[in-house]
């Protein structure tokens, strides 16, 4: 039993052709016109396919095909279909038309399952336009409240809820509560592990934790000319500092740790003014929640020192804790075992990125699939796989959830 792998192609480079950017990725930020458009093609696919198509009040799409045993929960495969603002093709969409390839196949082969399949495709899992990201699977799986998902405002003072509404996508479902008989995402990788060991399939075990925080930093601006060095208060001094410290955080961690300043600015941001605010966000990740304490430990109490040192006022703030994730272990053996039977090159991993399917994840026994990516580019818009790999992580993915959704 094999998934039809241009099919899945035709699809993908379809859907690839709404919010098409210069570069050859895609832009269709969360519940835009671009991500509308690609919605509708998505429903107007399954709804020809014959399944049962619901949405949520938070704009969560299912398509169900039934089961022999209407009454057990359904086993879910699914991702997202919005992007970053110079995204590429596949991040999100591969595993949202995996989802969809996989119960084509199923009618395919008259194969008939005990339990329902449905195919999710969630909403604002980027966080792009609307933070915090994977907003919508975190209200699925009582993470959010639903009223606060709704009332997140975009940089133009849009709210989520009112957005949903415009494109018409604000559904009547309840969003909390489903039970899932499984969980599976399948994704390209978004790093350069798989394609440089060469492998085909990441069976992936569980998430990295996170803690992000947001730094200030404050000295006082001065004259760039008659300020003497060894008597300046250069907040923007310090941000470097600190960034080297992050650095050599994340290295000192190794090989699991991951450590970023993803943001730094300053102010006044003038060529002849000696800075004296800078704002920097700082984002620690490992999989290891004891070892990520460590780290934060580690950076809370140098960033003091440095700012002592460098005459800063310092005022450090966590705005986020994920803790480490485990995926369900009959889930990931599923995984495990559809890729072996498939004689495809596999291999463990732990993914550095969150996803849907960590949320999901505290409510329903869920595991991924990982697929390579060409040079481990990702949230751009060069972003590219090969045809071979999108069928085999489809192929793993048919294989896994026929062998969880035939159980009773």
């Amino acid at each position: 039993m094999e998934i039809k792998g241009q099919r899945l192609w035709d699809s993908l480079m379809s859907m690839a052709e709404i919010g098409a950017t210069l570069k050859g990725g895609s832009c269709r930020l969360a519940l835009t016109d671009e991500d509308k458009n690609g919605r509708d093609l998505f429903v107007s696919w399954c709804k020809d396919s014959g399944y049962l198509v619901t949405i949520d009040q938070i704009g969560n799409i299912f398509a169900r095909r039934q089961g022999l045993n209407q009454n057990l929960p359904p086993v879910v495969l699914g991702s997202h279909l919005d992007t970053q603002p110079t995204g590429g093709r596949f991040d999100g969409v591969y595993g949202v038309l995996t989802g969809l390839e996989v119960l084509r196949t199923l009618d395919d082969y008259g194969i008939q399952t005990e339990h329902p399949i449905e195919v999710a495709c969630w909403t604002n899992e980027e966080g792009s336009r609307f933070a915090p990201p994977m907003i919508a699977s975190g209200v699925f799986a009582g993470i959010y409240d639903l009223d606060f998902a709704l009332s997140r405002v975009d940089a133009d003072g849009k709210l989520l809820g009112q957005e949903l509404k415009r494109i018409g996508y604000a559904g009547p479902s309840v969003v909390a509560g489903r039970q899932l008989h499984a969980y599976f995402e399948v994704h390209i990788e978004q790093g350069p592990i798989l394609v440089e060991d060469n492998h085909t399939i990441g069976v992936v075990t569980g998430a990295q934790g996170q803690r992000w925080y947001e730094l200030v930093l404050v000295g006082k601006e001065s004259h760039a000319g008659p300020t003497p060095m060894d008597r300046r208060q250069d907040a923007l001094l310090g941000a470097a500092r600190v960034v080297e410290l992050i650095n050599q955080v994340g290295l000192d961690f190794a090989p699991d740790a991951c450590a970023t300043v993803g943001m730094l600015n300053c102010y006044p941001n003038s060529r002849n003014v000696i800075p004296g605010r800078t704002f920097l966000t700082l984002d620690l990740r490992h999989p290891d929640d004891r070892i990520l304490s460590e780290m934060c430990k580690a950076v809370e109490s140098e960033v003091a020192r440095l700012a002592e040192a460098s005459s800063l006022d310092c005022d450090l703030q966590e705005i986020f804790y994920f803790a480490p994730v485990p995926f369900h272990a009959q889930c990931v053996t599923a995984v495990r075992n559809a890729a072996n039977y498939l004689h495809y090159q596999a291999k463990d991993m732990i993914t550095g990125a969150g996803h849907d399917a960590c949320f999901v994840a505290k409510v329903a026994p869920t595991a991924m699939v990982f697929i390579p990516c060409i040079g481990g580019v990702s949230h751009n818009e060069e972003e590219d796989i090969r045809p071979e790999w999108a069928t085999a992580g489809a192929n793993v993915a048919l294989h896994a959830v026929t062998e969880v959704a035939l159980a009773v």
